[in-house]
């Protein structure tokens, strides 16, 4: 509440100087608050660009060690692996997921053996990077199986924590899935590993580029709506988190990030848990290729970045946190 009137109450005063708009800025923005998300592709010496993503690739094993060293070196707490799978090695029950040799297998024992602690590692759970259909798990009938799915996830999960991952992330939206993963991950000795639930990921649009840079793009038979929210829905999100708290969850996201600031903001009021949000690729996109064409200026990446803090994010998944040291200045 306001108290007092004009001309005696002058909001503008602390407007005036740049000292002074810094000393009662309400939010602000460090390392700390980012995760980057990383494309790993086979081959060898290989720093391929993504089209419709300006600015990021996906890195062969042998060089994922140039952007992890970027990253430490910028004192981010975290990296997230995603894998762009070659096709032969897809099938419609996305087998290679369960294969130790995988290149999310691989990039953990290569990250953990070089760099051990220095930063965390957080691995996508679900099955549309290896599914030659592209959805997130089993398919019959043209509806995505729940608790079928689920068994494959629980041992895909146990799997990545057996490599070293430090956080698992299952992105599926199936119903369940953290009880059950959690249940296995202490059974199996991994009571240490993190759970960051997606448990708010809605059916969106704003996808598109993501599913170009891990090359499910052109294989997606139909839509996601049986499993992802509903974007007309808000409520129902308090749900869905609610159930992952319940049966484990650490931590939760919400995804995509800038239209659903409102969607932050009722999770954080509501749950005293740690809130992640994901500036998704659609979002990035947007963003990068108009400020390219000159339609508006790069400090915009900072506004948008800073209104998911404002929001109540604890973390922002983006990538753009390689560049934060530009940014942040």
């Amino acid at each position: 509440m306001i108290t007092g009137k004009y001309p005696s109450l002058r909001l503008r005063r602390s407007r005036k100087t740049d000292w002074s708009r810094r000393l009662v800025e309400e939010n602000n923005l460090t390392p700390n608050d980012f995760i980057l998300p990383i494309f790993l592709i086979d081959g060898k010496n290989k720093k391929q660009s993504i089209e419709s993503m300006p600015g990021v690739y996906r890195y062969s094993l042998d060089k994922i060690n140039l952007i992890v060293d970027r990253a430490i070196k910028k004192g981010l707490p975290m990296i997230a692996l995603f894998p762009n799978t070659q096709k032969n090695k897809k099938n419609h029950l996305g087998t290679e997921a369960l294969n130790e040799d995988n290149l999310v297998c691989k990039a953990i024992q290569l990250i953990k053996k070089k760099y051990k602690n220095e930063i965390g590692i957080m691995c996508d759970v679900a099955l549309d990077p290896y599914t030659s259909h592209g959805h997130d798990g089993l398919i019959k009938k043209n509806y995505v199986l729940n608790d079928e799915t689920n068994k494959i996830l629980i041992d895909q999960s146990l799997l990545q924590a057996q490599m070293g991952c430090d956080v698992l992330a299952p992105s599926d939206m199936m119903d369940g899935r953290i009880g059950e993963i959690r249940k296995s991950l202490d059974k199996n000795g991994f009571k240490m590993t993190q759970i960051l639930s997606y448990a708010v990921k809605f059916a969106s649009s704003f996808y598109g580029p993501f599913r170009d840079a891990v090359g499910s793009k052109n294989l997606l038979k139909g839509d996601k709506k049986n499993y992802q929210m509903d974007y007309r829905n808000s409520t129902e999100s308090l749900r869905e988190v609610a159930l992952d708290i319940k049966e484990g969850a650490d931590m939760v996201m919400v995804k995509p990030g800038l239209p659903y600031l409102d969607i932050i903001k009722l999770v954080k009021d509501n749950f005293k848990i740690p809130v992640m949000a994901y500036q998704v690729s659609g979002e990035y996109s947007l963003l990068s290729n108009a400020i390219k064409k000159g339609i508006i200026d790069d400090s915009v990446i900072l506004e948008s970045l800073i209104s998911f803090k404002r929001a109540g994010a604890n973390a922002i998944v983006s990538y753009y946190a390689d560049r934060l040291d530009k940014i942040l200045k």
